[in-house]
Order: structure tokens, then sequence, then C-alpha cells
């Protein structure tokens, strides 16, 4: 109930501090320093992508982002960053003051790949495209971050506001948002008006979170020899007979729902009956309703799958199954009415860049479920392959999602 409470308060201040109109972007445009700070960032895009390939070549595998969160905090440094320090999870924080507090904004972009560590992570490029794991999601939301701050210092431009530059750890994957929880709950609790997370390439504007829940299940039994203790209940099959289950239920198109199985594991050699078996499912829904639902359904389906195999066998050695929740990511809407929204649209269309709004998972999904006002938005330029080892970013115009990223921090700060 509290913190329902400080959201309220919180979205109130920033409200009363300042409620971006719909021509705030065209507003800024006509202010001398902010024109500066644009061409600024435009003319510095060159040593922003050579920024994107140098995070980018540092590896940031899940839970061990270090590397990288070092290499961030040394660069927001150089760009007239203060205050720059590694959280007690490893987010990296520093701070451009304003003439005032509030409106506090913090404008976040996180450090973390789905590669496991020793995933060869170093960018080629090929005319007007790098390609490398991550590249684009999301060393090309860590290179504007920095570009942000570069350009407001170039263009010695004083905000109202303060905003707070940050490297978040453990958004993708399993990270389950710790490093964005960690900021909400530990090093900025109570402080925050606004968020804005960059994240990927392209234009787009993330306003709705889509929430997720994530199982490991484990079955386990006696195992034995392929052969020889045949007839004894198996937790490989007891998997397979889950995901049979699950890949037959019927979810709805809208709101629309998912699920799917990531990985599977477990076993010793093929002429072995496992004495451990394991699935990683992932569930998601624009909907909390919907995922209720389909959390109900598959919680159901493992205890199916662990008595159908049970009884299958008459001999002894029994399955037992442990279900645990490895990532829960909370959903909502910030509304398109809100200032934040507003403001990210009107600074879009200032630019003549397309405004298209639409929902997804990402570090923005934990201030929404607070009520504080946040959206994603893409980092500019084009990419294909995001999560896969053939990752591309195209460098055309990359420049204007670096310009956009300036124009919405400073509309909720100026």
């Amino acid at each position: 109930m509290f913190a329902g409470v400080l959201a309220l308060l919180l979205a109130a201040r920033l409200a009363s501090a300042q409620t971006p109109e719909p021509d705030i972007g065209t507003r800024l445009l006509a202010e001398p320093d902010v024109r500066a700070a644009l061409d600024a960032a435009r003319d510095a895009e060159a040593r922003t992508l050579d920024d994107q390939v140098r995070l980018c070549a540092v590896p940031a595998p899940p839970f061990a982002e270090t590397d990288r969160a070092r290499l961030l905090a040394e660069l927001l440094r150089g760009s007239g960053v203060e205050q720059v320090r590694l959280d007690r999870v490893g987010n990296v924080i520093g701070v451009r003051p304003g003439r005032a507090a509030h409106p506090h904004l913090v404008l976040s972009a996180h450090l973390d790949t789905v590669f496991p560590a020793g995933t060869p992570v170093d960018p080629v490029r090929e005319g007007d495209t790098i390609r490398g794991p991550g590249i684009g999601d999301n060393c090309r939301g860590l290179a504007v971050l920095v570009a942000v701050a570069r350009a407001l210092e170039a263009a010695r431009l004083s905000t109202q506001g303060t905003i707070t530059f940050v490297g978040t750890v453990g958004e993708e994957g399993l990270g389950d948002l710790r490093g964005v929880k960690a900021l909400f709950r530990e090093s900025l609790q109570g402080q925050v008006d606004a968020f804005v997370a960059i994240d990927g390439a392209g234009v787009a504007i993330t306003n709705a979170g889509v929430a997720s829940r994530r199982y490991r299940v484990t079955f386990r039994g006696p195992g034995g020899h392929s052969y020889g203790a045949f007839g004894v209940a198996n937790p490989v099959h007891a998997v397979g007979r889950t995901i049979a289950l699950l890949a037959d239920v019927e979810v709805p198109r809208r709101p629309r729902t998912t699920f799917s199985v990531g990985r599977v594991g477990g076993g010793t050699s093929i002429n072995a009956i496992a004495s451990e078996a394991w699935m990683e499912v992932d569930l998601r829904s624009e909907d909390p309703a919907a995922l209720g639902k389909l959390v109900e359904a598959f919680e159901d389906q493992v205890r199916r799958a662990l008595a159908a195999e049970n009884a299958r066998w008459a001999q002894a050695g029994r399955l037992t199954v442990e279900l645990n929740v490895v990532g829960d990511r909370p959903g909502g809407t910030t509304a398109r009415g809100s200032p934040v929204v507003v403001a990210a649209e009107a600074v879009t269309a200032a630019l003549d860049l397309p405004v298209l709004v639409r929902e997804g998972s990402t570090d923005a999904n934990l201030p929404i479920s607070l009520g504080i006002p946040a959206v994603t938005i893409e980092g500019g330029g084009s990419g294909t392959g995001a999560h896969t080892l053939d990752e591309t970013f195209r460098t055309t115009d990359a420049w204007r999602g670096t310009q956009r990223a300036l124009l919405l921090a400073l509309a909720l700060v100026r």
C-alpha cells in the first residue's frame, strides 16, 4: 500500500513541476541552446558509434556485467556526469545536477546480454553495418546514454531538473530485472519522478510492459541402466510429457499471451535413465489476468505430467518434481496521456520520425508497475537478429535516435 501511495505522490510531483504538452518538441527546437546540443549529438555520431563498438567488445554475460559497467562508468565520467559509482548489485549510476533536485529523470540503458560467458563478442564493421552479438541490444542504448550526456556538456546546457544516468544489470533472461529492481528499492528509492530506458535499434516507443513468469521445473528419480532398470519412471520423459501438454494450450490472441520452453537438460548418458531432468519456461501476457490463467494451467500440467509418468510404470522408484519461479516481471501501462508518453510522442514527431507506440518487456516494466511515469525508447538506426550471434546494426541516420533521446530528456527536466 505504501509503495502505491508513494508512486502517486511521485507522479503528482512530476505533473506539478512540468507537464509536457503536445508541442513541447517544437518549442524546444526553437531554443538556441537546445539546437546546439542537438547539433553536438549529430556531429558526434561517429564517436557514438565508436563507443557502441568499444562497449560491445567487452563481454557482459548474465550476472557478470562488471567489466562493461566499469567502461560505461569511465565514459560517463568523461562526459561531464558527476558522482559516478557502482551500486550494490552493479548498476552504474551518475548524476547531472539541475538547478533543482526535481523533476528527477532517470535515463537508463541495460548493460547485460543474453550470451553466456565465452561467447565471442568482437563486433565487425562492414560499410554502414556493424555485426556482433548485442550490438543493437543493448550496446546501442549504452552508447546513446553516453552521447546524451556528452551533448549536454558540449552545449553547456543547464536544466531545471536533474538527470541521473544509469546502466543497469540483469535486464535479460534470468537476470529478472534485478538491476532496476534494486534501483527503485534501494539506490534511488523514492527519488525518481520519471524513467526512460533506451533499448535496442529503431525509433519505437514502448509504454506498456508485458508481464512474465518464468519457471525452472526439475523432475528427479532413481535413474538406472537404460536396459537393466527399464520400467523405472524417467525424469526426461516427464519433461517431455509437460512440454507436450503445454504445446497444446490454446491462448488468446488478444490480450496477446505466449509461452515458450527455452531450455531443457538432464541425464548423464544415452544408455542411462536420467536421475534428473529440467526445463525452463517463459510465460507472458500483456494482461495480468490472462497471465494468471496461463500460470495456473502450466502448474497443473506439471502435476499431470508427474502423475502420468509415475502411473505409467509399475516398478518402485517414483519421480518427484520441484517447480521454482526464476523470473517474475511485473507489467502495466503508462497511459498515452501521461506526461512522459506525451513528451515521447511530441519529440519524436518534432524530429520527423514515425510515432510508433507498442508493448514490450524492458526495464521500464518495474517503474510502470510502481505507477512511476516510464517508457522505453529505441536508440535509432535499425537492426536485425537481436539475441542471436549474427545480430546487426545499420548506422544510417542513427544520430536521429540520439537526438530523440536527448530531446525527450530535456522535455522532462527543462
